[in-house]
């Protein structure tokens, strides 16, 4: 593991040993200065983790030596160390870039607390950027945010039958992103200069969907003022996006097997064939093998779509990625309300990891939505997410094996807590990343 390196400023030498003794029990690296010049020199030569500045020294002052270090260093997290008199001063500190203040005397606990948080921000911090880092390239991936295994397996086969002209079909539940994947393929492919052009099957009622997808010549029907092009004909040299083919009805979907085998097709009311040069993707989150056997779709037009087909991942599946999202969505929802909100705590993180989403990615980009719209302050708390938190039960091992005690006293632990993934891990002496694993391990989830 890293050591984090500690710069100790201040003009008081008791102060720098009695701090620097502390945080090396702890197992920091640790340095001191006994002035503002000094530290900078020291932060020229070495780039420190965390500066412990005291805020008043003869000299270059705290405050000036915080200006100077956020001119080379953004990253680095500054600690202002005040008496109760110079509170105002402290709270000016934090407006300037300082990460908070500790209000003399104070104590170990305290301190080590203090630091621990600064720790775990900057490694969500660094973890973030990596993730964004990894996303950079994915801009022709629309909007299709992950770094998880899954996804940049989804990214790998989107760029591959990108380059073919065949039909797709996408399958997945609902909010898992089938329309975004439709989209990079098509962004991605030889028609991207051509119309993307969308029909949802399960909003259009029946008796539209003919005229919908031909279109019409004037005088067909009462209402046909005038002749429209169908989403067929505008979808020419292009691609054809039929999202919830499985509510399609059963006589159009002999028209549709039709039109798929030849792209020929007649506008309703009209005599003349047309021609149409597109693409098909499909997309449906029913499972289309059982509606076969359920005499509601045919088989025909099944193996017609079912070319190429993959299923997009539930966020369950990929919960490594909900950091990421969430992230994206504060931001942009942040963005478009004016609203001053910069971050998710971590406790609201860890609600979200615990959370099941079966709404998936849309469900998340609700929550993070509604969020947005009550938060009283410039972070996500977790009584501003959405999500229902059940009342907790008390269990006994099943059997006297090492894993069934195990599992009971995690679970037992996480009950006990409320589910506070940073105290419990705590609690247990293991990070979390290990105890996420455990949980997966055991299947322990949260009660939804």
């Amino acid at each position: 593991m890293k050591t984090t390196k500690i710069l100790i400023v201040d003009d008081e030498l008791i102060m720098r040993e009695s701090l620097a003794g502390w945080l090396e029990r702890d197992g920091h690296s640790v340095k001191t200065a006994s002035s503002g010049e000094e530290a900078l020199q020291l932060f020229k030569q070495s780039r420190f983790d965390i500066l412990l500045v005291d805020i008043k020294m003869e000299g270059m002052s705290g405050l000036e030596l915080l200006s100077f270090v956020r001119e080379m260093d953004t990253d680095t997290a500054i600690v202002m160390i005040t008496a109760y008199g110079s509170i105002t001063s402290a709270i000016e500190a934090m407006k300037k870039g300082a990460f908070d203040y500790l209000l003399k005397p104070f104590d170990p606990n305290e301190l080590g607390v203090l630091i621990e948080k600064i720790i775990d921000n900057q490694a969500q911090a660094k973890e973030n950027l990596y993730l964004k880092e990894q996303c950079k390239d994915r801009d022709r991936f629309e909007s299709m945010i992950g770094q998880s295994r899954v996804m940049q397996e989804i990214f790998d086969l989107i760029q591959s039958v990108s380059e073919t002209d065949s039909t797709i079909l996408i399958t997945g539940e609902t909010g898992t992103g089938k329309g975004l994947a439709a989209k990079a393929i098509h962004t991605n492919s030889q028609r991207k200069d051509g119309p993307f052009v969308g029909v949802n099957c399960g909003a259009i009622p029946e008796h539209l969907m003919e005229s919908e997808l031909f279109g019409y010549q004037k005088g067909a029907f009462t209402d046909a003022k005038a002749t429209k092009k169908g989403r067929l004909e505008l979808a020419d040299k292009g691609t054809l996006f039929l999202d919830e083919i499985g509510e399609i009805s059963m006589r159009m979907q002999i028209d549709l097997l039709r039109v798929l085998e030849d792209h020929m097709f007649y506008r309703v009311g009209g005599v003349q064939a047309i021609e149409a040069d597109f693409r098909v993707i499909a997309a449906t989150n029913r499972n289309l093998e059982e509606a076969i056997k359920a005499g509601i779709f045919r088989e025909d037009l099944y193996y017609r779509l079912n070319i190429i087909s993959f299923k997009m991942p539930s966020l369950r599946e990929r919960k490594e990625d909900i950091p990421l999202l969430a992230d994206h969505f504060l931001h942009r929802f942040a963005q478009e309300m004016n609203k001053p909100i910069t971050r998710i705590t971590r406790e609201a993180m860890d609600e979200m990891m615990l959370y099941e989403w079966p709404g998936n990615i849309r469900e998340l980009e609700n929550a993070i939505e509604r969020s947005v719209v009550v938060a009283k302050t410039e972070k996500i708390l977790p009584q501003d997410l959405p999500i229902f938190r059940p009342e907790y039960i008390c269990v006994e091992p099943k059997t006297n094996s090492l894993k069934e005690i195990e599992k009971t006293h995690i679970l037992g632990i996480l009950q006990k807590n409320e589910w506070n993934i940073a105290k419990v891990s705590k609690i247990l002496e293991i990070d979390r990343s290990t105890l996420y694993n455990k949980m997966k391990k055991y299947k322990i989830q949260k009660p939804s």
